[in-house]
């Protein structure tokens, strides 16, 4: 089993983003690092950093996953429209749906300290076209810090350099702005509006969907340690 971490295109070095918009000096978050907040280069005491990587569920992370449709109940709707009400049933979900097997998917866990807390998916994968979807979701508690952006453009940079895939595409609801913005983040472009292509429940809903091409613009993400398993 191969540990890596996947550099950023054209880069054979380790990259990090300096943080944006702020005159204090900070020491930016290596890959595979979050900070909980900034980190100043002088005074007090150093805030602590959180380890965050990418690997293949296992049945183990069936507690995890629990945790997460406990805290994050829109994530009902990611898994199918199922209750994970419990371990067991979460191992079960694990086995069928989200445990790696071989093309045509590859589902990974976002960890977090060891922790799964979130999944970015390549799923449709085709060969022939050279094409993939790719699907995501995190807990509400690690939303907002950029962790789904990083995830997903280190999934992507998996599939064009290991799988030799050339088009991503994924889509997310229209009312869903904080999607769009991983999408973006990530260096997926819109290209347009599926009308009605959703169904919850009773109600319907409009999908934007996004494609990246490996000819794109990287988008210049620190990328997390990828084990592809």
């Amino acid at each position: 089993m191969t540990r890596r971490t996947l550099p950023g295109a054209g880069s054979t070095a380790r990259r990090t983003l300096p943080a944006g918009g702020s005159t204090a000096r900070r020491t930016p978050p290596a890959p595979g690092r979050l900070s909980r907040g900034p980190v100043t280069s002088s005074g007090g005491v150093p805030t602590a950093r959180r380890v965050a990587t990418l690997a293949p569920w296992q049945p183990s992370d069936a507690e995890a996953l629990v945790a997460a449709v406990a805290e994050s109940p829109d994530l009902v709707l990611q898994l199918g429209g199922g209750a994970v009400p419990s371990v067991d049933a979460a191992r079960e979900l694990i086995e069928s749906q989200l445990v790696q097997s071989a093309d045509p998917t590859w589902a990974f866990a976002v960890r977090v300290d060891g922790r799964a807390v979130g999944h970015v998916a390549l799923a449709h994968v085709e060969h022939r076209h050279a094409t993939a979807w790719v699907s995501y979701w995190l807990t509400a508690s690690e939303r907002g810090r950029g962790l789904a952006t990083r995830a997903v453009a280190s999934v992507a940079r998996f599939a064009f350099d290991d799988l030799g895939l050339f088009r991503l595409e994924l889509g997310h609801r229209v009312n869903n702005p904080a999607s769009c913005r991983v999408a973006t983040g990530a260096g997926f472009a819109a290209e347009g509006v599926e009308r009605a292509k959703l169904r919850y429940g009773d109600e319907r809903f409009d999908v934007e969907t996004h494609a990246r091409l490996a000819s794109d613009p990287d988008p210049g993400v620190a990328l997390l340690t990828l084990n592809a398993g």
